[in-house]
């Protein structure tokens, strides 16, 4: 995106206030942005227009970014808006401005920390766990990130990390022709799994292969390949093998480099499989104990199908693998011609077979199902988690709380379930309940002794809302500065306990310039004159001695006046 038109950019969608820059990429920049519907800040990602210009893009990326939405988990950017802007660039022309709106996250990126040094092994392992939970949700969901890299991995000021971009990378890298061709790649190939370099179709372990790039990296402070240019580096993630991390860095332990070579495997079914096994193993070594490597089938395994080792074929492409192999490798057979009336009466047996249990299936009444095979999933949203919790315990399934900030559900109240309501599941089956965390808490920022008009913008940025001010007297404030907040200033929590959150009203109590005069008459001069002088009030003695006791028996001003006031007082100066 050129800086021009970048800088024409005030405004999205009607709603967008878009505010200082916070990061740049090869694909997009970021925005601090303020949405002015909600109230709330946000995250505004403007992608390069050059993206826009390929009509399938801007299909892909509509679609992408709707997936990427439907995400709701702690360990992910949320993704709250997608569009495109149509703006006026300086030469005069109409240009498109994809854009993204996402959470904000107060934090640092993950290439910035690595930037600095490698990381202690402990706190490596704690935020690649964390990643890992991250790609184990989306890839429940089936969505595959494809992208995964310190850049697009946040830790927050307490130490929780998320992962964005979730989805947005399929429709970038549909748009870029080659590894040579796109210059936004760059930095992306040093994190490319082998089928990705090769522009093979990708699966959930491509992820996986990235995230153990992420890991030795954080583990050493550098990637395990690189190269002067991507294409460099895309070879050496096919064809050559990495380092075990502890030749760098003396505190890695053979547990731990065992588990970051076994992700990095060329071969994606030498892998790991999922995400959770490779969070288990990350946490075993980082516990100090050496993780069992698991077989993908029992090794006495060797009965064969037509030729195929059914062990050998856990995937599609073993299964090629094997059907691919030389006849001059084959296990010589016993027979000199094949028994053909088999292998057809074998096939249509299993053809009848199939058959049968189709019909049988469909066959089943809802009422078989629910009974002690299968329970439909109830309806739980709007209960208490507690509600929830007991009600999906009763049907025998189990529940998992995934907790989740909401603006427009009360905290501790279910939001939905996945999988939703109706849907009939097997007994002992794990339901993820969304909760609710309510809107975000915050506290409420010192705007005393600053004038109005800043203090709301402080207020509002911090995503609390402005109700109203109201005016008294002060000795020394000017008119129109802040003299206090309701909720005051610091404050976590209302008067009666419940947390502040976004979105809350704050009212102000703001300087009229005047200041309230007390009445001295009456009183001892000089207690008068102290209290006066207080209040930063010039004030003027005046003696009659026709009386005596020093008592103040006339006084000028009285009640609210300007600030810095001359007050003239008369005083019984006899004997």
């Amino acid at each position: 995106m050129s800086e021009g038109v970048a800088q024409g950019v005030r405004q999205l969608a009607g709603r967008y206030q878009i505010g200082e820059l916070l990061g740049r990429g090869g694909m997009a920049d970021v925005h601090l942005g303020m949405d002015s519907r909600l109230g709330r800040r946000v995250a505004v990602k403007l992608l390069k227009p050059s993206l826009a210009n390929d009509p399938a893009f801007r299909t892909r990326f509509r679609r992408e970014a709707h997936d990427a939405a439907k995400m709701a988990h702690p360990t992910i950017v949320r993704i709250f808006d997608a569009g495109e802007e149509s703006v006026i660039d300086p030469s005069g022309h109409e240009t498109l401005i994809p854009f993204i709106i996402m959470e904000y996250v107060d934090g640092r990126l993950l290439k910035d920390m690595v930037a600095e040094g490698p990381l202690a092994p402990a706190e490596a392992t704690r935020i690649v766990a964390q990643v890992l939970t991250a790609l184990e949700y989306s890839h429940r969901a089936g969505v595959v990130h494809r992208d995964i890299k310190p850049g697009n991995v946040m830790v927050t000021t307490s130490g929780q990390v998320k992962v964005m971009d979730f989805g947005i990378a399929r429709a970038v890298s549909d748009a870029a022709a080659t590894i040579a061709e796109s210059s936004a790649i760059v930095g992306t190939a040093q994190y490319f799994s082998p089928e990705q370099a090769r522009g093979e179709t990708v699966d959930a372990r491509s992820d996986l292969y990235s995230t153990g790039v992420v890991l030795f990296e954080l583990l050493t402070g550098h990637p395990p390949f690189t190269g002067n240019n991507p294409v460099a580096v895309a070879y050496q993630h096919v064809n050559s093998e990495a380092t075990p991390p502890s030749t760098s860095t003396a505190a890695v332990s053979p547990a731990l480099d065992a588990v970051v070579l076994r992700s990095l495997a060329k071969d994606r079914f030498d892998r790991y499989q999922s995400a959770a096994e490779f969070r288990a193993d990350v946490e075993t070594a980082a516990a100090g104990f050496v993780p069992d490597r698991k077989q993908l089938a029992s090794s006495d395994f060797t009965t064969t199908l037509f030729g195929v080792n059914p062990s050998a074929t856990a995937g599609s492409d073993a299964t090629f693998r094997q059907l691919a192999v030389d006849e001059n490798d084959r296990t010589p057979r016993s027979q000199s011609r094949p028994p053909v009336a088999w292998i057809w009466g074998g096939i249509a047996l299993m053809v009848v077979v199939i058959v049968t249990v189709i019909v049988w299936a469909f066959s089943l009444t809802p009422a078989q199902l629910s009974g002690t095979t299968a329970v439909d999933v109830p309806d739980i949203a709007g209960m208490t988690y507690e509600q929830g919790e007991a009600l999906l315990t009763d049907l025998e399934l189990v529940p998992n709380r995934v907790d989740q900030a909401s603006e427009t559900v009360d905290e501790g109240v279910i939001i939905r379930t996945d999988p939703g309501p109706g849907q009939t599941v097997p007994p002992g089956l794990e339901i993820d309940v969304v909760v609710s965390l309510g809107r975000p808490p915050v506290t409420v920022p010192n705007v005393t002794n600053r004038q109005e008009a800043d203090a709301i913008a402080l207020l509002e940025a911090a995503g609390l809302v402005y109700g109203t001010s109201s005016q008294t007297t002060s000795p020394n404030l000017p008119k129109g500065t802040v003299i206090s907040s309701d909720p005051q200033a610091d404050a976590e929590r209302t008067s009666d306990g419940t947390l502040i959150r976004e979105g809350e009203t704050v009212n102000l109590v703001v300087s009229n310039g005047q200041i309230l005069i007390p009445a001295v008459t009456g009183a001892d001069i000089g207690e008068a004159n102290t209290t006066l002088t207080q209040l930063q009030l010039t004030v003027r003695l005046t003696a009659d001695f026709a009386c005596s006791g020093n008592v103040v028996t006339y006084q000028s001003l009285i009640g609210d006046q300007p600030q810095n006031s001359e007050v003239t007082l008369q005083y019984c100066a006899g004997s």
